[in-house]
């Protein structure tokens, strides 16, 4: 499975992407938001490993992708949706990126082609994700892609020696419908050589 948009191709992972992978998770920035203070090689290579796992399910509900630039085919971090059930009616989105790619927009332009993926190909009624409330970075992603914030559940999360809260964020198909009326013309979604 293959998805592409202007800048960037989201792709499915290979085994070699765990150095990509390792890279981005050992930087201090991104392990801000989560609980372990560093990965291993091979935490990194297990996680990949997952991901590839889960091309092979039978139906599959789990569509992590790894992000990559077009021009240069470097892996910048990863995006995906993902269902509980082959026949859910709701998902969730995730995402990640390497710090030093953050600030050109590669998040929103990634997740905003998975949630399209999830809408259209998967034909979900909810879309929802959460995020660390102090992660505004994060949070301002989700409301570009037309979240809604449903709710905030206090110190719910003890990492780094204190509790934290999470924000809930969420849309509907009818409302990203509503928001996507018009049709764009910069943009490509391919799914296994299919237009979308």
């Amino acid at each position: 499975m293959e998805l592409t948009t202007a800048r960037l191709q989201l792709r499915e992972f290979i085994a070699d992407d765990w150095h990509a992978v390792y890279a981005y998770q050992s930087d201090a920035r991104y392990l801000r938001y989560y609980p372990w203070d560093g990965v291993t090689p091979a935490q990194a290579q297990a996680f990949v490993t997952r991901f590839i796992a889960q091309q092979q399910a039978a139906p599959r509900t789990r569509f992590q992708l790894a992000i990559t630039l077009r021009t240069t085919r470097e892996l910048i971090g990863n995006c995906g949706v993902r269902m509980d059930a082959a026949e859910a009616v709701e998902g969730d989105i995730g995402y990640e990126l390497a710090p030093w790619q953050w600030g050109h927009g590669y998040a929103t332009e990634a997740a905003a082609t998975m949630v399209e993926f999830g809408f259209g190909a998967l034909g979900l009624h909810r879309i929802w994700a959460e995020c660390i409330a102090d992660n505004t970075a994060s949070a301002h992603v989700l409301e570009k892609l037309g979240m809604r914030r449903e709710g905030l559940l206090r110190q719910n999360r003890w990492m780094k020696g204190r509790w934290w809260d999470t924000a809930l964020y969420a849309i509907l198909v009818d409302e990203w419908r509503a928001a996507h009326r018009a049709p764009t013309t910069d943009r490509k979604l391919e799914c296994g050589g299919i237009i979308l």
